[in-house]
């Protein structure tokens, strides 16, 4: 197990979305950004069933980032509730998470 996480992030536009990915990566809450376009997402927001067209940011970070990572995210982000969810990398290159350690600050193992 590293201490590396994926976030994913969803968002209404592609424009927010990069302009939100371009500030966690320059503030080195996040190595890497990546933007799925036409994510399509069915959820109950406010007692009704959404069917909605969004884009989805998958980010890869460290662990001890997340609340920062958080908290930049919910300052810019248009939604009320925005999903933030970090999910755990078991296993991943070591080369690449070595990289993703420079990138985020985090000393290298």
């Amino acid at each position: 197990m590293t201490d590396a996480v994926v976030v994913l992030i969803t968002f209404s536009n592609e424009n927010e979305a990069a302009e939100i990915a371009g500030e966690i990566v320059n503030a080195g809450l996040a190595g890497c950004a990546n933007i799925i376009r036409n994510v399509r997402s069915i959820y109950r927001w406010q007692g009704k069933v959404q069917d909605e067209n969004e884009v989805l940011m998958v980010l890869k970070t460290q662990t001890g980032l997340f609340s920062a990572l958080e908290a930049k995210v919910k300052e810019l982000h248009s939604y009320a509730v925005p999903e933030i969810i970090a999910l755990p990398v078991v296993e991943g290159s070591e080369k690449y998470l070595d990289w993703l350690r420079q990138e985020t600050g985090e000393a290298a193992s």
